[in-house]
């Protein structure tokens, strides 16, 4: 899904930190879905279709795992194997996110009321504060189990900084929608991208690698993992 549609910035971003062999804080993409040839959400978002018509596909990996079905639609079972561990560490020292307006929710243009809660119901999965990049006002959104949703409406550094003030010690993790993470990418403000590609093709949508070089970027393969429903690609910043 798209986030808030703002040009690249050319701004000089401080970086949290990379992991070096000992934990350190870093600003991460994980657990993000992309179909072979590279989209991450399908085109024509709507309510009935919240990744875009055939973008649930993109997510088959995800579903039926135990951290999606415990943590993110509170069950109380689900597999448990490489899928699920990879799912695991992605939700795993989150202090903070950010989040693109489309992932928030459907609306576009002007809050009409403050209805819309997100798509999750009443006990969003993140736990912390969340920061919703926005050209939109509105006042923050605390829902039940610890999340907190602020909106930001002065552009995506801004929300950086108050992602990682936010965050203290723990990860910032960029949830996206895809444009997002493109804009944070190109601002070279991202430490470390853990990709689950799907064995699907979606043709059209949102393409995550459209225009950008990661080499160039200075993203390196660290680490690739076959799991059961998907393969897990872990680049980081050398």
């Amino acid at each position: 899904m798209g986030g808030a549609a703002e040009p690249p910035l050319p701004i000089p971003f401080t970086m949290v930190g990379c992991r070096n062999g000992a934990a350190m804080s870093i600003v991460k993409v994980a657990a993000f879905a992309v179909s072979l040839d590279g989209y991450a959400a399908g085109p024509r978002q709507s309510l009935e279709n919240p990744l875009g018509v055939r973008g649930t596909e993109l997510m088959t990996w995800f579903f039926p795992t135990y951290t999606f079905r415990t943590a993110v639609i509170g069950g109380t079972d689900g597999e448990k194997g490489i899928d699920d561990g990879m799912a695991a560490a992605a939700m795993a020292n989150n202090g903070a996110w950010i989040l693109g307006r489309n992932m928030f929710g459907p609306v576009r243009g002007a809050w009409p009321d403050d209805t819309w809660k997100g798509w999750w119901g009443d006990t969003p999965p993140y736990h912390v504060p969340v920061f919703v990049l926005t050209h939109h006002a509105r006042k923050p959104l605390e829902m039940k189990g610890g999340t907190i949703f602020h909106f930001v409406t002065d552009g995506i550094a801004s929300a950086l900084r108050q992602t990682k003030a936010a965050a203290g010690a723990k990860d910032v993790r960029i949830g996206g929608g895809t444009a997002t993470v493109r804009q944070y990418l190109q601002a070279g403000a991202i430490d470390e991208i853990h990709l689950a590609v799907s064995p699907v093709v979606l043709g059209e949508g949102e393409n995550l690698f459209a225009g950008l070089n990661l080499p160039q970027l200075g993203f390196t393969v660290a680490k690739t993992v076959r799991g059961e429903g998907a393969t897990h690609v872990v680049l980081r910043k050398g």
